[in-house]
């Protein structure tokens, strides 16, 4: 995939950031990085999400600085390109403020592992990460701190909201979407009482039947 390929990945999926109720405004953006290339391509800063086109993504290199495009990066761009350069195996990173998620990580909470669906996406609570002025790489630094201790996919970057991994964009995108998912519905099932956890061995068999079979596989 070549840099103009992505710049049309990257725009379609913001398009779902707004589908799934995660963003609002101009906040919130997607990543992806460019195969084969020093590069990744991320939203303008403070471009409405209606005006986003293949056009006008922008393209950073691996220090966040703008290599091509016609606007300036978004305001993550530092978060993400600390994120490229210290996780090469990520193609993709989202922020998103979506609601319940970002409750959570007012409170400096991780969301426990008290559902199926957790299990099988994030193999765990989706954690917490440490406060961080947005400006330079310092919220890059807690993402990747935090995340290269867990398996989940998901991080909430305290009194912030969620920044998400993949092995591309739209890895990243779903799981933002199953992010915001699970965390309200464990924030209801608090509101009804006390959440029973699942056993680590469960959670363990559960990611890996998820990861491993779950799905469509192309034939060996």
């Amino acid at each position: 995939m070549n840099v103009d390929a992505m710049r049309k990945v990257v725009s379609d999926l913001h398009a779902e950031l707004v589908r799934y109720g995660l963003v609002v405004w101009t906040a919130g953006n997607v990543s992806g990085r460019v195969p084969g290339e020093e590069l990744f391509v991320i939203k303008p800063s403070g471009v409405s999400y209606d005006e986003l086109s293949p056009e006008t993504m922008v393209v950073c290199d691996l220090d966040g600085n703008l290599v091509e495009g016609a606007h300036a990066p978004s305001s993550d761009t530092a978060a993400h390109a600390y994120v490229y350069r210290n996780m090469p195996e990520v193609g993709g990173v989202v922020h998103t403020h979506s609601t319940y998620a970002s409750a959570w990580a007012a409170r400096g909470e991780s969301v426990p592992c008290v559902l199926t669906a957790m299990a099988d996406e994030f193999g765990g609570e989706i954690p917490v990460g440490p406060f961080a002025l947005i400006g330079d790489d310092s919220i890059g630094q807690g993402v990747v701190s935090t995340l290269k201790a867990h398996r989940s996919p998901a991080v909430l970057m305290r009194n912030h909201g969620v920044f998400s991994i993949g092995k591309d964009p739209k890895a990243a995108v779903k799981a933002a979407v199953m992010c915001e998912d699970v965390a309200r519905t464990v924030h209801v099932a608090r509101q009804l009482g006390t959440p029973l956890p699942i056993g680590r061995d469960d959670v363990d068999r559960l990611y890996d039947r998820y990861q491993n079979v779950y799905g469509q596989r192309s034939p060996r």
